[in-house]
């Protein structure tokens, strides 16, 4: 597998043509609105996208409306909307609806919340987000391949009242293993890696596109969305020359804070919504660069400053809080506690670690078994009917769960249907009043989250390692 420095270096070598990569940028970033009403019509099905970069072969994926990533869904807080997925693969599909706290029947889990949807038939998702902000939407059927071949887009909740920024800039991010024939590489499902870190790529997109510079303006002020598409990486941002200010985690809007040590750390399925006063000089260039892993770092893109004259002279005078979403605040006194354990996963020494404790040499899970576990239980695949339980809490009480890390490897775990509050990490209070559906957990940490149980039905709990969840770092929340 190529590392992240190899693909630094052939980056450079692939991007030509700047006006034609932004011509299809602009075009690729607008919303298909179709023919259903307050919604949209989004087909699934293979095409080909330029992952490589111009003046390379094109990249055979599987794509919503034929881009990637797939058209960005822009809906409104409290407004209704439908959204028609039809299904033109030669396999089962279905839609997740990441983050959007939905009816149960929306939130697009094969066997355990609908019916897959076959090759040639359609689904309509039908849902009201009570909240606004940045989430996305990703088949959750065969996921790991699905998701890897580009199945996945973005959704913008508006809030009712704008928000005061000169632009509102979406960055959907993503990476691939590709060959050097620019195919997306066979392999999916490799039991080694399930157990380690994942599918991590060779190549990372903006945007579905090997990003050269983005164009910015002095004096500007941007509001930037981020998403992480990947499969397994983990991202840490760093945007030299800039102070980022995180307004909203997952969507949901947090205490305006610069992110510590200045680095914006990004794991599979998070989403930062950052706010950039540009006061950089006009026609230079400032690099954002991803440094997550030791020894690998690269230069996601540069933030290249046209030559005009800044905007203002000064930043916007203007207050940089989102409005509160209505999540409901959870009792922290009556709360009922429990703890959920991640175990598994390849150790130090060779050695693997699940249900059934230490075993030697280190075979669990590699004859397509489980390699994971929580509590003790193993769920793997994507999800089906009959998944019982792990743990069942009567509608609207308040619920602390203590997360604890038991292996040696990041999982960035994802509860669907809720957004919970995020308490501690390992005894320590997390400042900025956080609220995400979906967090990430370094090796041994233990971090307590908190929300009340509002919506009812059976709701996964994953790690969003595609590798992870389909080797068994799954469960069950019935709310019931």
């Amino acid at each position: 597998m190529n590392t992240e420095s190899n693909t630094r270096v052939s980056r450079r070598s692939l991007l030509q043509a700047g006006a034609s990569l932004a011509l299809i940028r602009a075009l690729r970033s607008r919303p298909v609105r179709a023919d259903v009403p307050n919604g949209y019509r989004i087909v699934a099905a293979p095409t080909r996208a330029s992952l490589a970069g111009l003046g390379n072969p094109q990249t055979e994926v599987w794509a919503y409306n034929g881009t990637v990533p797939g058209p960005v869904v822009h809906l409104r807080q409290g407004e209704p909307a439908r959204i028609v997925i039809e299904n033109r693969l030669e396999q089962d599909t279905t839609v997740h609806w990441h983050g959007i706290r939905l009816p149960n029947a929306m939130d697009g889990v094969p066997g355990l919340t609908q019916p897959p949807i076959k090759p040639g038939e359609s689904f309509t998702y039908a849902l009201t987000p009570p909240d606004a902000g940045s989430f996305w939407y990703h088949s959750h059927a065969n996921s790991l391949e699905q998701l890897g071949r580009g199945l996945a887009g973005a959704v913008v909740v508006e809030e009712r009242v704008p928000v005061a920024v000169d632009r509102d800039i979406l960055w959907f991010l993503a990476d691939w293993r590709l060959t050097s024939e620019a195919h997306i590489a066979s392999g999916f499902g490799n039991q080694m890696e399930a157990a380690m870190s994942g599918r991590v790529g060779n190549a990372v997109t903006l945007n579905g596109m090997v990003s050269e510079e983005e164009p910015v303006r002095a004096g500007e002020r941007i509001r930037l969305r981020l998403v992480n598409g990947s499969l397994a990486r983990i991202m840490a941002l760093r945007f030299e020359g800039h102070r980022p200010v995180i307004v909203a985690i997952d969507g949901q809007p947090c205490e305006p804070h610069e992110p510590e040590g200045g680095r914006l750390l990004l794991g599979p399925a998070m989403r930062i919504d950052v706010v950039l006063d540009m006061q950089g000089e006009p026609g230079r260039r400032y690099r954002v660069i991803d440094d997550f892993y030791d020894g690998l770092s690269y230069w996601l893109t540069q933030l290249a400053y046209g030559e005009k004259p800044p905007l203002r002279r000064h930043p916007l005078d203007a207050p940089l809080n989102l409005p509160r979403n209505p999540s409901p605040d959870p009792d922290l006194v009556t709360a009922e506690r429990h703890e959920l354990t991640l175990q598994g996963g390849m150790m130090g020494g060779g050695t693997m670690i699940g249900m059934g404790g230490m075993m030697g040499g280190g075979m669990m899970g590699m004859g397509g078994g489980a390699a994971w576990a929580i509590n003790g239980m193993s769920m793997i695949g994507d999800g089906h009917a009959g998944m019982e339980p792990a743990l069942t809490f009567q509608r609207g009480r308040s619920v602390v769960l203590s997360l604890r890390n038991q292996t040696a490897w990041w999982h960035p775990m994802h509860f669907h249907g809720h957004s919970f509050r995020v308490l501690t990490r390992n005894s320590a209070p997390v400042p900025h009043r956080q609220w995400q559906d979906t967090v990430l957990m370094a090796p041994r940490d233990t971090v307590e989250v908190a929300f009340v149980a509002d919506n009812p039905g059976d709701w996964m709990l994953h790690c969003h390692v595609m590798d992870h969840q389909v080797s068994g770092l799954m469960t069950v929340l019935r709310v019931a």
